[in-house]
């Protein structure tokens, strides 16, 4: 007579075994229509699963959060499904669930077209409304390889041969397709509804540029077609903000054959950037940070000391001169410990906060190259913290609300936290780790700040916190980061002199808001569509004379603000006053100045904005007041 405890903590009993459907259908008929699956004891299972002892069960609907995952690891099959039954000379292979969708791996003589995708979609569609029943069976090893032999699915009955012989194996069926998959998967294929393909892409058997190319569907599945409907507007966004298209649009950058992965900037988007690195510089000053430069070229033998030729060698650009071995750089803390080596420092000197706009350099694969957000050379606004153990809540404590600040300073209010605790493979005792996470703990806990636990993921030299932003079409970015690191300073010989006059390793705070100016500029391009907040605009405000009667006047007015510190330009091209305006407003300039012979008479300004609002007349004062109004809220207003 198992007992059922469920998450409530309210108890049901039952006679005999009973499935989780089962459980859910003496709860009430419409949970039991609802269930997709279940957790046992923590451990996810099919609908259909039986539980013939005492346990504790959550149901698992569209509404868990679970649920999406079962929905889109049963919608990939439903896919290979619906391949098999049009092109049944077609192998399967693999088809796992990714970041908002699925993908599934096919063999096939020749290439899918769009037009394939849209009768396979279609065929999927019947599949869901025939509501086939799922249902799973175990196979030992060997048999299920000859079962695959035996209907001519080749790569899955390799996959499956790399498996232990020992081990069973689940296989679900639906209607006349059988896959081999762990599961769990929906009770059957009608409760699939709210998916679309999105496109095919080539993928090599095992991901081994040796092996032969397959062909890879991608597609999204949801739970409602709400979400489904949401996900596709957010795709549409981002293509229109694609910050490659928007960079050209705006004459931001460009990036060349000749220099893979490397931005050349033109003068609108370096006025970005310089403006970034000048507000950044600002901040760090204000906060106990002290700006320093190291070279770009190290010799070899130091990151053989800090660990990184070993872990980091085919990432890195190298060079050789005289017979000596140099890298360029692809991170700064190597060179920030020389720093904080020279001269020997007391508990008194603690913490000492190093920043450096430190220029890296990676060799990433050029396939990975995605305009400016994967790039080969970038600059970080990284910094290292040099503080005793005792001061890393503290340092941590104050770093996030410095954290926060900034992004608020560039319009981001959201900011998603993760805390990743120690890997099994690690350097450090644990009574160092112990003290490390706790007092990243409890710096996130004293603040009431929400956070999601990552055990595991931490660095190989100690935890972190990464920080991510979310934009305004709820895309996330990972940007921020804090990481405890015992490991680096004692490596490459960075001590101080504790206050009892021993010789003591300080603990080193990896530290980055931004993250890459690069990426980060980036986001700020799809995030705003180009249209800069006042203080990043590249141009502030054009002055538009209507005739050349206004050209001196127009002059005037653009040195007058300029003096002032503001990016004003005028534009005195003999073009209709409704061709100009039409186009600084899509560039997006947020001021447009119009002058005619009323405003040089009275020494004013008709003031529009680049979303075609009418601001009346200004004085030129009046109108720098509101300027500087605007550049002061920076991206709050």
């Amino acid at each position: 007579m198992p007992v059922i405890t469920l998450p409530d903590g309210s108890k049901r009993e039952f006679p005999q075994a009973v499935s989780v459907l089962d459980v859910a259908a003496d709860i009430g008929p419409g949970l039991a229509k609802a269930t997709l699956a279940g957790l046992v004891d923590g451990k996810e299972v099919d609908a259909a699963y039986t539980i013939s002892a005492d346990a504790s069960l959550a149901i698992v609907t569209e509404k868990s959060p679970e649920g999406l995952e079962v929905i889109r690891h049963s919608t990939a099959h439903l896919l290979a499904q619906a391949v098999k039954a049009l092109f049944p000379d077609a192998q399967v292979t693999i088809g796992p669930v990714i970041e908002n969708g699925f993908y599934y791996d096919f063999a096939y003589s020749r290439a899918f077209t769009p037009e394939d995708l849209e009768a396979i979609e279609k065929k999927m569609a019947d599949l869901s409304k025939a509501d086939l029943p799922v249902s799973r069976r175990v196979l030992p090893r060997d048999e299920a390889v000859n079962f695959f032999r035996s209907i001519g699915e080749e790569y899955k009955a390799e996959i499956i041969e790399s498996i232990p012989a020992n081990e069973d194996l689940s296989l679900y069926k639906q209607g006349d397709f059988e896959d081999l998959c762990r599961g769990p998967h929906v009770p059957s294929t009608g409760k699939l509804k709210y998916f679309k393909l999105m496109k095919v892409a080539g993928a090599y058997w095992r991901g081994d540029s040796n092996n032969e190319m397959l062909q890879r569907i991608y597609g999204t599945a949801w739970s409602s077609k709400k979400e489904l409907k949401a996900y596709l507007h957010r795709l549409e966004e981002a293509e229109k903000r694609d910050h490659r298209k928007l960079g050209k649009k705006f004459d931001l950058f460009h990036i060349q054959e000749e220099a893979p992965g490397m931005v050349f900037w033109h003068p609108k988007g370096w006025t970005v950037y310089t403006e970034i690195e000048k507000y950044m510089r600002q901040v760090q000053r204000e906060n106990g940070y002290q700006e320093i430069k190291t070279p770009l070229v190290v010799d070899r033998s130091l990151w053989e000391k800090s660990g990184h030729w070993d872990k980091f060698r085919d990432d890195m650009f190298t060079v050789e001169s005289e017979s000596r071995d140099y890298a360029v750089k692809p991170m700064n803390c190597p060179c920030h410990i020389q720093v904080f080596n020279q001269g020997l420092k007391s508990h008194r000197d603690l913490p000492l906060r190093l920043a450096e706009f430190g220029s890296c350099h990676r060799n990433e694969a050029s396939g990975t190259l995605q305009g400016i957000m994967r790039v080969r050379a970038f600059v970080q606004d990284d910094a290292h913290i040099f503080c005793t153990e005792e001061a890393i809540q503290d340092e941590v404590s104050t770093f996030t609300d410095l954290l926060y600040a900034v992004y608020k300073d560039f319009g981001f209010n959201e900011v998603i936290i993760r805390l990743s605790t120690r890997p099994e493979q690690r350097v450090g005792s644990d009574e160092g780790w112990d003290k490390a996470e706790k007092a990243l703990e409890d710096a996130l806990d004293a603040k009431g700040l929400a956070y999601e636990l990552l055990p595991g993921e931490g660095a190989f030299y100690g935890p972190k916190i990464e920080f991510s932003l979310k934009d305004c079409i709820g895309r996330v970015w990972q940007c921020g980061t804090i990481q405890v690191d015992f490991s680096m300073p004692g490596r490459l010989d960075a001590q101080y002199v504790a206050e009892d006059g021993s010789r003591q390793v300080p603990v080193m705070l990896h530290r980055a808001i931004l993250g890459s100016f690069e990426r980060f500029i980036g986001i700020l391009i799809e995030n705003y569509e180009g249209a800069f907040p006042v203080w990043l605009a590249p141009e502030q405000a054009v002055v538009l004379n209507i005739t050349d009667n206004q050209a001196e006047y127009s002059q005037k007015v653009e040195k007058t603000l300029q003096n002032k510190g503001f990016r004003v330009f005028s534009d005195l091209r003999n073009e209709k006053i409704g061709f100009k305006i039409r186009e600084h407003t899509i560039q997006k300039v947020p001021y447009l100045l119009v002058v005619g012979d009323q405003e040089v008479e009275n020494g004013t300004l008709a003031v529009r904005t680049r979303e075609g609002k009418d601001l009346g007349t200004h004085s030129i004062d009046d109108f720098a007041t509101l300027l500087e109004d605007q550049v002061s809220k920076r991206g709050r207003a």
